[in-house]
């Protein structure tokens, strides 16, 4: 039998070659879909605070009119910041994602693309947003009680390479997500309190994305599924 993370990676090929053969007006349609029937999810009105993957250029579909429409109906909206750890502890990867909060729509067209094409927070402008977690959350947790300084948020808008019919997400390989949902589990430190829960997880996906009913995500251990998911031709699956 095929190890995990062989079966994960031969997926991965098989989406990529299939999104290759996928057209910029596809995506473009797709996107729209998405974007209305995400806007129109009760859970994502009622939503105070969310955090919305920045798209790539081509592949994916695309969330910045998802940013403007947050943005425009006063949501404090958050953004991934992917950054290198000093934390010392055994679990910790050398990178990890943290959100960071954007100021404005302004302040979001003027982010730079990183080498991926993603409108990303520099460096030096993190200092001046709120931060989701920080590197307190990368430590072990010992305490009980929500750690102090996290900011909840109660959506999540998560990007992957493919989802199944059972929610699960196969992401693209460095495991940015499920880490930063460990940890922000963590942080809450099993608060109870309705004010501190777990937000929605809402994948987006295009048609190609989504697999066939007989057809499943590797799943390890430490992979999470998504609460939602949005397809690109309108339908909306749930947990």
């Amino acid at each position: 039998m095929a190890s995990l993370s062989t079966a994960k990676k031969e997926l991965r090929r098989l989406i990529r070659q299939k999104l290759s053969q996928v057209s910029e007006q596809s995506i473009q349609r797709q996107s729209i879909a998405a974007q209305e029937t995400l806007l129109s999810m009760p859970e994502y009105r009622s939503a105070k605070t969310i955090s919305i993957y920045l798209s790539m250029p081509k592949g994916e579909l695309a969330t910045a009119p998802i940013v403007a429409d947050a943005i425009q109906n006063g949501k404090e909206v958050y953004v991934p910041y992917i950054h290198k750890t000093t934390a010392a502890s055994s679990d910790a990867p050398a990178s990890v994602m943290d959100m960071v909060s954007l100021h404005s729509q302004e302040d979001f067209e003027t982010l730079e693309a990183d080498s991926w094409g993603i409108p990303t927070p520099s460096e030096p402008s993190i200092a001046g947003r709120k931060r989701c977690l920080g590197e307190k959350s990368l430590q072990s947790q010992t305490s009980e009680g929500q750690e102090e300084g996290t900011r909840s948020l109660d959506v999540i808008v998560m990007p992957g390479m493919a989802f199944d019919r059972r929610l699960a997400r196969l992401g693209h390989g460095k495991g940015y997500y499920d880490f930063f949902l460990t940890r922000y589990e963590r942080a809450l430190g099993g608060s109870s309190d309705s004010e501190n829960k777990m937000p929605l997880l809402v994948g987006l996906a295009l048609e190609e994305q989504f697999l066939p009913e007989r057809q499943g995500v590797p799943e390890g251990a430490s992979d999470w599924r998504v609460d939602a998911l949005v397809v690109g031709d309108r339908a909306v699956l749930r947990g």
